[in-house]
């Protein structure tokens, strides 16, 4: 594993966590950045969790003969 997939790893994380802290706080009823901003974090965070996972493992494969 190299820094650059461990930081892509780290940023996917970083952004679960948003998406399930936004999911609770939606279903709390008061969320404390308001509706909007937080369905617009997890709208973003969702995708993001995706691609930047994707992105970690595609370096590390890519370095892994290396």
């Amino acid at each position: 594993m190299t820094p650059k997939s461990g930081l892509f790893l780290a940023c996917s994380c970083i952004a679960a966590i948003a998406a399930v802290g936004s999911v609770f706080e939606l279903t709390s009823g008061q969320p404390d950045l308001g509706n909007q901003t937080t369905a617009i974090i997890l709208a973003l965070s969702i995708p993001l969790t995706g691609l930047f996972f994707l992105a970690a493992v595609k370096d590390a494969r890519a370095n892994i003969n290396k």
